[in-house]
C-alpha cells in the first residue's frame, strides 16, 4: 500500500510531512517491546495526528556483509523491497563496516554503520519540500540539524523510546513522543523473535 497524499480543498491547510527511520534507533524500542512497528500504521497514525496532507518516508538502515552471519540475510532484504515497492519508501541502506579492533581482551572486529549524515544530507537538501519533519531517533548529534530546521520555519518532532533518547534531543524539538508509552493506538506488527526460535 503506498503511501499516498490526501484529498485537498482550497480552505485546506497545507503540511507536507516527510519522515526520517533510522532502523538502529528502533531497535532498541523492539526489543523492549517485543514487537517490530507496523509501518503503515505508524503513518496513518502521524497523519491523522499531525493533519499531513502528503507523507514521505525516508528508511535508514546498516546491514551485515554477506558471509559474516551463520543464517540467511535473505528475509532481511526482502523487507527492504517491501518497505520501497509496498509502502513507498526512501530506502537507504549500507554495509556494516568491519574494523578489527584490539583491547586488553584481544583481538575482535567491530562492526559500525551509523547513518547520520546520510539522514541529514536528505533533511536539509529536501527541506525546501516539507513543513514538518518527523524523525524516529534519539542521538544527540541531531540537535544540531533540528535546531538549523526550526530556524527555517519547520516543526520538528521527535519519536524514540526512553531507554534510547538523548536528553538534548527530547527536549530539542516541538513534541517528543516516545513510542512505548505515549501512543494509545495499535501500531505493533509482528512478534520479535529470538533467532534460535525461527
Amino acid at each position: 500500500m503506498q503511501i499516498s497524499n490526501i484529498k485537498m480543498t482550497d480552505q485546506t491547510p497545507k503540511n507536507i510531512i516527510y519522515i526520517f527511520i533510522d532502523f538502529s534507533n528502533l531497535w532498541e524500542a523492539f526489543k523492549v517491546k517485543g514487537r517490530f512497528l507496523d509501518y503503515q500504521k505508524i503513518i496513518n497514525y502521524i497523519k491523522n495526528k499531525y493533519a499531513g496532507t502528503f507523507i514521505k518516508v525516508f528508511f535508514y538502515t546498516a546491514y551485515p556483509a554477506d558471509g559474516t552471519r551463520n543464517y540467511s540475510l535473505e528475509g532481511r532484504h526482502k523487507f527492504f523491497t517491501f518497505l520501497k515497492k509496498g509502502l513507498g519508501f526512501e530506502v537507504r541502506k549500507k554495509e556494516l563496516k568491519r574494523i578489527p579492533t584490539i583491547d586488553e581482551h584481544g583481538e575482535f572486529v567491530k562492526e559500525k554503520g551509523n547513518m547520520d549524515v546520510e539522514i541529514t544530507i536528505d533533511a536539509v537538501s529536501h527541506n525546501k519540500e516539507f513543513d514538518t519533519a518527523i524523525f524516529f531517533s534519539g542521538d544527540s548529534d541531531f540537535l544540531a540539524l533540528i535546531t538549523y530546521l526550526k530556524n527555517m520555519g519547520k516543526k520538528v518532532f521527535i519519536f524514540s523510546s526512553r531507554n534510547n533518547i538523548s536528553e538534548e534531543l527530547r527536549t530539542g524539538g516541538d513534541e517528543y513522543i516516545d513510542i512505548l508509552k505515549d501512543i494509545s493506538e495499535d501500531i505493533w506488527g509482528s512478534e520479535l523473535r529470538r533467532r534460535n526460535e525461527l
